[in-house]
C-alpha cells in the first residue's frame, strides 16, 4: 500500500505489472483501486499499471469541500508529477472515471496516447437535478447504506459473479464510502458539462457501453462517442460498472484497442 500527495491531498495507489507503457486506471463512483483487480492480472501481462483511489474515496484522503471534473484532472496530474512519470500514458476508466480520462486527454493532450472511455459520466439531463441533489443531502445526513442496499442487486446481479465472495467485497466496499465524499461527487455531477472539451480531445478514443447498462444506455454513450473526432463505440455483454461484473470482457478490450492499427505503443 503507498499513499503520494498530490494537488493538495493524500492518494493511496499501486504501480504493478510489467510493460514499457504505462496504463493508468480510472475507477467508478463510488469504487476504489480494487475495482481494477480481476481486470489488473490481465493488462498486466502487456502494461505497467498505475490504479488509485480517487479523492475521498477509498483510502485516499476525505475532504468536506466541493469538487469538479477540473480537481481530477488535476489529481491525476499530481500524482504523475509525485511518481516522477514524463511519459504519455494510456487511459482507461469507468462511469466517473471516464470523464476523468476524457477530460485529461482535452487538458494535456501531450501526455496521453489514448482513452478507453467505460459508461463516462458526461453531465446530466436538467430534469434528473433536482433528485440527485436532493440524493446527495440525503447521503450527509443518513449515510449511504439505504441508496447501496437498495440498487446492490440490480447493479450487481449475482450472474455476473462466478465467486460470491467477490461480490461480497463489492458490498462491503461500497458500503464503506465516506458520505459526505459520495454527496460531494453527486453534485459534481450536477455541474458537469463535457461538450467543449470533447472537441478538444485528439488522441484515439473507444467508448465502451454495457449492453444492460440502464444508468447510461447504449444510445447515450454513441451520441458520446460521435461528439469526439478520433472515437471509436462499441457494446459489451455487461452493465454500469463493467471492470467488476465483466472483467475478462474489459481486459480483452484495452488490449485489443491499445495493441490496434491506431497506435504504436513504446516496445511495439
Amino acid at each position: 500500500m503507498h499513499f503520494a500527495d498530490a494537488n493538495g491531498g493524500s492518494l493511496r495507489y499501486e504501480l504493478s505489472g510489467e510493460g514499457p507503457c504505462l496504463l493508468v486506471l480510472l475507477h467508478e463512483m463510488g469504487g476504489c483501486l480494487e475495482s481494477w483487480d480481476e481486470v489488473l492480472p490481465i493488462v498486466g501481462e502487456q502494461f505497467r499499471v498505475l490504479r488509485f483511489d480517487a479523492r475521498g474515496a477509498g483510502l485516499s484522503e476525505k475532504r468536506r469541500s466541493g469538487f469538479g471534473i477540473n480537481d481530477l484532472g488535476n489529481d491525476l496530474v499530481g500524482l504523475l508529477e509525485a511518481l516522477h512519470i514524463t511519459q504519455p500514458v494510456a487511459l482507461a476508466g469507468c462511469a466517473v472515471g471516464a470523464a476523468t480520462a476524457l477530460h485529461f486527454a482535452a487538458h494535456a493532450p501531450q501526455r496521453v496516447l489514448g482513452v478507453v472511455a467505460m459508461a463516462p459520466a458526461t453531465g446530466l439531463v436538467p430534469e434528473k437535478k433536482a433528485g440527485i441533489l436532493e440524493l446527495a443531502m440525503q447521503f450527509e445526513i443518513q449515510g449511504v447504506r439505504e441508496r447501496i442496499l437498495q440498487r446492490f442487486d440490480h447493479s450487481y446481479p449475482p450472474h455476473y459473479f462466478a465467486d460470491p465472495r467477490i461480490r461480497a467485497r463489492v458490498r462491503g466496499r461500497l458500503l464503506g464510502n465516506d458520505p459526505f465524499s459520495y454527496a460531494a461527487t453527486y453534485r459534481m455531477l450536477c455541474t458537469l458539462d463535457m461538450e467543449a472539451d470533447f472537441t478538444k480531445i485528439r488522441c484515439p478514443v473507444l467508448v465502451i457501453a454495457g449492453q444492460h447498462d440502464t444508468t447510461r444506455p447504449p444510445e447515450v454513450l454513441q451520441q458520446v462517442a460521435k461528439a469526439i473526432s478520433d472515437a471509436r463505440f462499441g457494446v459489451i455483454d455487461s452493465g454500469h460498472a463493467m471492470p467488476i461484473l465483466s472483467p475478462a470482457l474489459v481486459a480483452r478490450e484495452i488490449l485489443e484497442f491499445f495493441n490496434g492499427d491506431a497506435f504504436r505503443l513504446p516496445g511495439a
